[in-house]
């Protein structure tokens, strides 16, 4: 789906499931230059971002790349430096974190341990001094929601870890929000909880249709929750787009080394001709080729130095040479292999001492291994599955 250039909206294209590319839809979260310093360090520096409303945007990085306090600032527990943020077009910079349209997840859940479930629950809406009928009925509504309606009684001490989550998340949803600030949300459940906890999380937030921001360290978690993902690195952002145009497109070698498995090969442009790039690479040992991204994107001079980057699960492996129709080949060694159930991963040492790491399917049910330790094989990947990097 494309924006029309004119400005309005193109005939017959739903914008529903992507209303950032509607060039008339408005934005419920619009972050403005926005800018944290401490002392002559900036954990955020001149961040300019729109969400909209309905989306499970996801914010990734690293440790120290501005992450938590810019999640912080929108929920008005840091001021910023300098910039604006605004929810539903009205300035919210300088307003206190409770009167802000915003409710926050906290990753430790902050359950109180004297209190129930339904009373933990209740408690924000107690607060806002309620009438006592409304809250019953939200309360309960709201357990059923998150499938805690028998436990309703029980203590925070006697909840599974993915219990205590969705109470935490039904306390706060429970007095819905415009906007909904998760914290590191799963990190605390074991890799087969937050997996299921995920796919609840998605289809919570798609019946309630509020707008929920998270927070995350985790690739894997971004990828599967959220409609959109900014990559933040040393404050700024340095890509934004859906998990797919993250993944397949990066924009630059740290996106495409930092989101999943990569190999990296670094080249030199022989020559640019129909969208083909062909590149020197040493470390391959061969000539490769990668296509433009868009036809009219301009190719890279003779001589110039780029990055040709290949993801493990495009990569065919192999004890005989493939068919070489647009294809690219190399020879190797079976340096290392390891089996997952699922898929196994092989690393293959290429002449030249390079490595590369091939993902495989285990399509077929078998007890032995098709490939062992020092076999020679082939690797190869379709030429329209290389990244061409520019930087």
């Amino acid at each position: 789906m494309t924006a029309d250039t004119t400005g309005s909206t193109t005939p017959g294209i739903d914008y529903t499931d992507t209303p950032w590319l509607d060039p008339e839809a408005r934005p419920l979260v619009q972050l403005r230059g926005l800018t944290k310093r401490y002392d002559d360090v900036a954990a955020v520096a001149n961040v300019d971002l729109e969400i909209f409303a309905g989306e499970l945007f996801a914010i990734l990085g690293g440790s120290g790349s501005g992450k938590t306090t810019l999640l912080r600032m929108l929920a008005g527990f840091e001021r910023p430096t300098e910039g604006q943020i605004l929810i539903d077009g009205v300035d919210m910079t300088s307003v206190a974190p409770y009167d802000r349209p915003i409710n926050m997840m906290f990753q430790s859940y902050a359950l109180f341990p004297h209190m129930t479930v339904e009373q933990n629950v209740a408690y924000g809406l107690k607060k806002e001094r309620i009438n006592k009928a409304e809250i019953r009925e939200r309360v309960d509504k709201m357990l059923d929601l998150v499938k805690l309606g028998k436990l309703a009684k029980r203590k925070p001490n006697r909840l599974s870890g993915g219990e205590s989550q969705r109470v935490a998340l039904a306390r706060a949803l429970v007095k819905r929000p415009k906007l909904l600030l998760l914290d590191e949300p799963l990190a605390a459940l074991d890799k087969k909880l937050r997996e299921h906890t995920q796919f609840e999380l998605m289809n919570l937030q798609d019946d309630l249709g509020i707008t929920f921001v998270i927070v995350t360290h985790d690739q894997e978690e971004a990828m599967t929750l959220a409609t959109r993902i900014a990559v933040m690195n040393s404050g700024s952002f340095a890509q934004v787009g859906t998990p797919r145009e993250i993944y397949e497109y990066p924009c630059n070698r740290f996106i495409a080394d930092f989101v999943g498995n990569i190999n990296l090969l670094d080249a030199e442009v022989i020559s640019s001709a129909d969208h083909r790039v062909h590149l020197r690479c040493d470390a391959a040992g061969a000539e490769l080729v990668a296509l433009l991204d868009n036809p009219g994107d301009e190719p890279p001079p003779a001589g110039a130095r780029r990055c040709v980057a290949i993801r493990p699960e495009k990569i065919f492996i192999d004890k005989e040479p493939p068919s070489a129709n647009d294809r690219t080949i190399l020879k190797g060694i079976v340096l290392d292999l390891g089996y997952f159930g699922n898929l196994s991963i092989y690393r293959v040492q290429l002449p030249s001492g390079m490595v590369l790491q091939v993902s495989a399917q285990n399509r077929r049910r078998s007890a032995t291994r098709a490939l062992e330790w020092d076999d020679e094989v082939y690797v190869s990947w379709d030429i329209a599955s290389a990244i061409l990097l520019s930087e």
